[in-house]
């Protein structure tokens, strides 16, 4: 049972809700009659496993750095509760599975994405955590493309409303890492990662970079209204959270070490509340 558990932990459950919503979000969006609720399960089931076998790929290649973080310490393979060789075997055998079912489903385009995503973020974005603080923007991306594989599942090629979708994420990932990434400040030092928290002792640039990714959400997330592809409801949903969400930026610029954390939060729910606003005021 413990053995179990954790591989379960490994997963990381939690992120994986966010990869499902934005999936789903993708395919609701993208839906047109005739596609029916068997593909959507298949397609989320798939981009699922492929999203937590490179949850847990990223733990088997950051083991040593996990070791060293308080945040990360408690994790399996830091507290020996699974065997590297296991981990890995897990991850392979998740990921191998997630893009059978997409295929196996005829969701082909959606089963490229997912393997794309899953490279970029194991072979590209995790070694270059240590080697530079471009490595936030690299991240975003395979961040992003959960919402395009969902869309991929139902259409493709993919079109400029998909493209929209990718940009919010794309653009709401950068606030949302960088307060992670000065609450444990001090983690990434001992992990020896190269991220912008690292280098700016005061937080000042991490507070600026948060406050203009915000910033620039704003108008971006309004997109989809202007396009016809939501109505007024989710408009005005959408603009509320956008303010809720900078204030607490222009509060970070003020005092980086007490708003961090009310950052992070509000972006939990901003993201959570857009993709539902969209999807229940589709057009």
């Amino acid at each position: 049972m413990k053995r179990l558990q954790a591989y379960w932990e490994l997963a990381k459950p939690r992120l994986i809700f966010l990869v499902i919503l934005s999936a789903m979000a993708g395919f609701y969006l993208a839906g047109r009659p005739g596609v029916e609720t068997p593909a959507l399960w298949s397609a989320l089931l798939g981009i699922s496993l492929v999203s937590a076998g490179s949850m847990v790929l990223n733990q088997w290649l950051e083991r040593e750095a996990d070791a060293k973080m308080v945040r990360t310490q408690a994790r399996p393979l830091p507290q020996k509760q699974v065997t590297p060789l296991e981990a890995f075997a897990l991850g392979l055998i998740l990921s191998a599975a997630g893009l059978w079912i997409l295929t196996a489903g005829g969701h082909v385009a959606a089963a490229i994405l997912a393997g794309v995503t899953l490279a970029l973020y194991i072979v590209v974005y995790t070694p270059l955590k240590k080697a530079t603080t471009v490595c936030t923007l690299i991240g975003a991306i395979p961040g992003a493309l959960p919402t395009l594989t969902g869309w991929a599942a139902v259409e493709w090629p993919l079109g400029g409303r998909a493209w929209i979708l990718f940009l919010i994420l794309f653009l709401w990932q950068m606030p949302h890492f960088y307060a992670i990434s000065w609450l444990w400040r001090d983690d990434y030092i001992r992990a020896g990662f190269r991220i912008l928290s690292v280098d700016d002792s005061k937080g000042s640039r991490v507070a600026r970079h948060i406050f203009i990714y915000v910033l620039a959400l704003i108008p971006v997330s309004l997109l989809p209204v202007w396009i016809g592809m939501a109505g007024w409801i989710y408009g005005a949903g959408v603009l509320a959270l956008g303010f809720y969400f900078l204030w607490k930026a222009v509060q970070a610029l003020g005092d980086i070490n007490r708003y961090a954390r009310p950052v992070f939060r509000a972006s939990i729910i901003y993201l959570s509340a857009l993709l539902i606003l969209l999807m229940l005021d589709k057009q």
